[in-house]
């Protein structure tokens, strides 16, 4: 799989993520918080993968 391949992945898994965190939000805070550290860290990860 090409580096760009895999960046785009991340960056969409990112967003993914950030969707169920802004739709977990109000009924689960405990949950939308772990979804949020997780987006952050895929986030994080594609622009590690892209810039590396």
């Amino acid at each position: 799989m090409s580096n760009g391949v895999v960046g785009v992945l991340l960056l969409a898994l990112g967003g993914f993520l950030v969707g169920g965190v802004y739709s977990t939000w109000k009924t689960a805070r405990f949950m939308a918080v772990v979804l949020g550290v997780a987006a952050l860290l895929a986030l994080a990860g594609a622009a590690f993968w892209f810039f590396s």
